[in-house]
């Protein structure tokens, strides 16, 4: 099963939706993930449309990304208000420090936060965290140091095969040569604080104000198969998180990789 381009597709089923009844549906839930690849502008143009027709069918909603530190959430703020220039904001909120792509390719979605005042949230937590727990673990963290976090609840099986599977698989030059060589722990602790920062960050937005959809703007890595972001917000309680994805080209969709795909040309042009 493929989706043609500008089509939506259920890989669970095989149905091909409107995009009208894609957008009614996701508008029930508390969260909806939206996946992308960092450098594709397709990517961001398709997850604003998307939050665009969310918006359409929910008065409140609340934009968080992994791209900016919570501590940041201040400066997204004033962005969202109207208070700084483009060049002020991307200054203030570190963009060349804490995120490595262009930020034209996030501009429309931010532009978009800003024209219906939808707040933004940062979802990421400082590097150092994620190296100090790949490193040691989550005990060897002060907790003073933990950003008001939570441990991550275990890797599955099946997560740990994704994860391997997307790195590379066993290699000759590669110290962990299974999904469940020990050797491979330090990964799968490292990229699980991110999967944990932004459910413990989503989940808190949702504390704040129970009536808002949460929407998620995230690497689709941490989504695909729900065994990273999805599975930390089922752990939180949040068990009906809704994964959405763009597909490009002709590739077949495995079936529960996101509830719902949408098709996109093979190569971006921007």
């Amino acid at each position: 099963m493929t989706p043609e381009p500008g089509q939506w597709l259920r890989p669970a089923t095989g149905e091909r939706p409107s995009h009208p009844a894609v957008m009614a549906e996701m508008a029930e839930a508390p969260v909806v993930l939206l996946g992308e690849r960092h450098d594709r502008a397709d990517n961001h143009r398709w997850q604003m449309q998307v939050a665009s027709g969310l918006l359409a069918h929910r008065a409140r909603l609340v934009l968080g990304f992994e791209m900016f530190p919570a501590r940041l959430d201040p400066v997204l703020a004033e962005w969202v208000a109207g208070r700084l220039d483009e060049a002020t904001f991307l200054e203030r909120a570190e963009w060349g420090k804490v995120w490595g792509f262009p930020p034209d390719l996030y501009l429309p979605l931010f532009h978009f936060c800003r024209l219906h005042r939808v707040p933004m949230i940062g979802l990421n937590c400082r590097r150092d965290l994620v190296r100090e727990v790949g490193t040691g673990g989550w005990d060897s963290v002060p907790e003073e140091a933990r950003e008001g976090l939570t441990p991550a609840a275990p890797a599955s099986l099946d997560y740990r095969r994704y994860l391997f599977k997307v790195t590379g698989g066993a290699r000759p030059d590669r110290a962990a040569q299974s999904p469940e060589d020990p050797a491979f722990d330090r990964f799968v602790r490292a990229q699980q604080t991110w999967d944990r920062a932004f459910a413990c960050r989503i989940a808190a937005a949702r504390a704040r104000d129970p009536s808002a959809l949460v929407v998620g703007i995230i690497g689709r890595g941490h989504l695909e198969y729900r065994g990273g972001t999805p599975a930390q917000l089922a752990d939180l309680g949040i068990p009906e998180a809704r994964v959405l994805l763009p597909w490009e080209g002709a590739r077949p969709v495995p079936a529960g990789i996101g509830c719902a795909v949408f098709g996109m040309a093979e190569a971006s042009l921007s």
